[in-house]
């Protein structure tokens, strides 16, 4: 479960990551956010823009998605929402539609549903057209 909202110091590094972030939907690694931050903040460590991360994400600033099995990806989005996969690239695709699940009581096995998340994994167009 996560911890609810807390004050955050906002220090330049977090600033900077939550501005690359922003209106980002392309679910960016940490290694990816660490090399975009690299001109920036040449001295800042991955384990730095790492831990920023995991900060941010416990604090409800970002979604940490554990879809990618090879790496973390990380979702400034926070509103319910599902994902589109490629298998072949990786790409990640939000999917903003509510499909209103309800589990009968019997499959819920006593658990109050909070929330879901729901994975369709596919090929995408740029994949399928470049034959891979």
């Amino acid at each position: 479960m996560r911890e609810a909202p807390r004050k955050l110091k906002m220090t330049p590094q977090r600033l900077a990551i939550l501005d690359y972030l922003r209106d980002n939907v392309k679910h960016p690694s940490a290694e990816t956010i660490f090399k975009a931050m690299k001109d920036k903040f040449p001295t800042m460590s991955f384990a730095t823009v790492y831990n920023t991360l995991s900060t941010l994400s416990k604090a409800n600033r970002l979604r940490e998605l554990t879809i990618d099995p090879e790496k973390k990806r990380f979702d400034p989005d926070l509103k319910p929402h599902h994902h589109l996969i490629c298998i072949r690239c990786g790409k990640i695709v939000d999917v903003k539609v509510d499909y209103g699940l309800k589990l009968p009581y019997a499959v819920k096995k006593g658990f109050e549903i909070i929330g879901n998340h729901i994975e369709f994994y596919g090929i995408c167009d740029e994949c399928r057209s470049l034959g891979k």
